[in-house]
């Protein structure tokens, strides 16, 4: 099988190649006048589908899960969407990968794959556990994990997979269902950033054991907090029903207070299931803007030296843009570090960021691991070896690189586009000066 076929930045691909739009006189920190003068869409987008469905919410009474209706409606839409057999809301992303975690046994002594390149939810999970975070480094290219590098760092305490679908985009699944498989090790997929992208014409969270999902409020599927574990497998779904719901069944009767597991409150509420039915109707229509703007930007900046778009594996069938990523070389900018270009930008009226800072290095890590349960856990030799074993040089070099731009920038019309790209070449034009300052 093939995987290091890409395609830039989209499935979509434009008519043609436009070259970027030339903005001219000084960048803004050098006296011009910015490139955009108006703020790009505001988030959350909502109207009287909110409101009805909270109204109808607060005047029935039944405001927690398993006293209404609205929390077993989202999750048969959502599972419809994703086209899984199962699906469990819960109360936010972070507790889904949580639930996910318990019912696939994760505990002390465990080992779990997982990218450097990640929000940290990612990793606390896994901590909460009491289970060992093993990095594999990061494809620059795509900024997702690398799954040539999976099998290496596989050995026989390693108990599960759990590649990120970072900013929207596919993690190499072919590859790594392949070691899967061959290895015996289940996947989860961290698809928190993901709502409706596909890998082959398949949503993503639909093959490995099960996928989570978020709705915190900046994502593009969102309910202020809320989260999903979908899964194929309705057996795991009860297990996770069952934890995240305080070790009580579906079947369990009120009155019936023997436990057979340990277990959580981290249950959706009424409320915010009303919210992501309201949300889920302006879902698709949101996504498709997203695409066609991610498109027509590509081709814009992919004629900007310096500039690269992160691409796609050829698999990757859609993209759900939760972020917009490139990579930025100083050296095509007369040697403006990426801090004086964001700021340059930022200027133009151009929101961005930097993005992540490298998730292996950071203080929290050394802190836990050091800790006197993980020492007693792991011994200090698997320790000292672990900090030893797990650099990542390719992502050290990412985010030094990265660039972003949210989601919500790509809801915007066309020329919004256009913008950002005049702004860029207009940067690069006046680099030298601007590196002055």
């Amino acid at each position: 099988m093939k995987r290091r076929n890409f395609i830039a930045g989209t499935v979509l691909a434009p008519a043609a190649a436009a070259a970027p739009v030339s903005v001219s006189g000084k960048p803004a920190l050098l006296g011009g006048a910015p490139v955009r003068q108006t703020a790009f869409p505001s988030w959350p987008v909502q109207d009287s589908l909110e409101s009805t469905g909270l109204s109808e919410v607060l005047r029935s009474g039944k405001w927690g899960r398993g006293t209404g209706k609205t929390v077993g409606r989202f999750e048969e839409a959502y599972a419809k969407t994703t086209g899984a057999k199962a699906c469990l809301a819960t109360a936010n992303g972070t507790s889904s990968l949580l639930v996910a975690l318990s019912a696939l046994g994760i505990g002390p002594g465990d080992e779990v794959i997982v990218p450097p390149y990640t929000f940290v939810a990612t990793i606390n999970v896994i901590l909460q556990n009491f289970a060992l975070p093993v990095f594999v480094d990061t494809d620059r290219d795509t900024f997702q994990i690398d799954a040539r590098k999976v099998e290496a760092a596989i050995n026989p305490n390693t108990a599960l997979l759990m590649p990120v679908h970072l900013g929207g985009s596919v993690a190499d699944l072919d590859t790594l269902l392949v070691i899967g498989e061959k290895r015996r090790i289940p996947i989860l997929e961290d698809a928190a950033q993901a709502h409706l992208a596909e890998w082959r014409g398949k949503s993503v969270g639909t093959f490995g054991r099960a996928g989570c999902f978020s709705f915190q409020a900046s994502k593009n599927l969102n309910s202020g907090e809320g989260g999903a574990i979908v899964s194929n497998d309705e057996a795991l779904i009860g297990q996770c029903y069952a934890f995240h719901n305080n070790s009580r069944g579906r079947n369990t009767a009120g009155a019936d207070f023997s436990y057979q597991a340990r277990g959580l409150n981290l249950r959706l509420t009424e409320f915010q299931a009303a919210i992501l039915l309201a949300q889920m109707s302006r879902l698709k229509q949101q996504s498709k803007t997203r695409e066609e703007n991610a498109a027509a930007l590509t081709a814009m900046l992919k004629q900007v030296p310096g500039i690269a778009p992160a691409t796609m594996y050829a698999n990757c069938t859609r993209n759900a843009y939760h972020l917009y990523m490139f990579r930025y070389d100083p050296a095509h900018f007369s040697g403006l570090p990426r801090a004086g270009f964001l700021k340059a930008l930022q200027a133009e009226g151009i929101p961005c960021s930097g993005g992540y800072s490298p998730l292996n290095r950071e203080p929290l890590l050394k802190n836990t691991l050091m800790s006197k349960g993980y020492r007693r856990i792991y011994g200090e030799k698997r320790l000292k070896d672990w900090f030893e074993q797990n650099q990542c040089p390719v992502n050290d070099r990412l985010c030094g690189e990265a660039v972003w731009f949210t989601q919500t920038m790509l809801l915007t019309e066309r020329a919004g586009m256009e913008q950002i790209a005049g702004a860029i070449a207009r940067i690069q034009r006046h680099a030298a000066d601007l590196a002055k300052l």
